[in-house]
């Protein structure tokens, strides 16, 4: 239930922290985990991250270049600005070419099997949190 309520809070204008720029509280009810939040930032599979942006993930090689670099997006960003960037940066930028992992309506030439789904669920958007709050350097 949560999961479906916090989606479609994102959605709704006039909500005083979808005004802001940021989404104070945490999607889910467990604590990000920044080791599981770095392994969906590699994955090329999940959340196809390192696509656009770079990391401090030196394993992987062919990182993008379109979008800004991960490394230092802890000193940039708070984790609750970093959770709206993540659930729909659209909020932020309109014409960003992010995709939004935690939003239901409003998506268009979505597949039949993916309608009704968010590209990450709600502890997945907390361990991608939790693991860019880390990086401070």
């Amino acid at each position: 239930m949560k999961l479906c309520l916090i989606a479609s809070l994102v959605m709704l204008p006039g909500l005083a922290w979808a005004q802001q720029d940021s989404i104070p509280q945490p999607l889910s009810g467990q604590p990000g985990d920044p080791a599981r939040g770095r392994a969906i930032v590699a994955n090329r599979t999940v959340g196809l991250c390192l696509l656009c942006h770079s990391g401090p993930i030196p394993e992987e090689r062919f990182q993008g270049n379109l979008a800004p670099s991960l490394e230092g997006a802890g000193l940039r960003s708070t984790p609750d600005q970093l959770r709206l960037r993540l659930v729909d940066a659209r909020r932020l930028n309109p014409d960003t070419i992010m995709p939004p992992y935690y939003r239901l309506d409003g998506l268009t030439r979505v597949a039949k099997n993916f309608q009704g789904k968010t590209i990450f669920t709600a502890q997945q958007i907390e361990d991608v949190v939790a693991y860019l709050a880390t990086l401070k350097e």
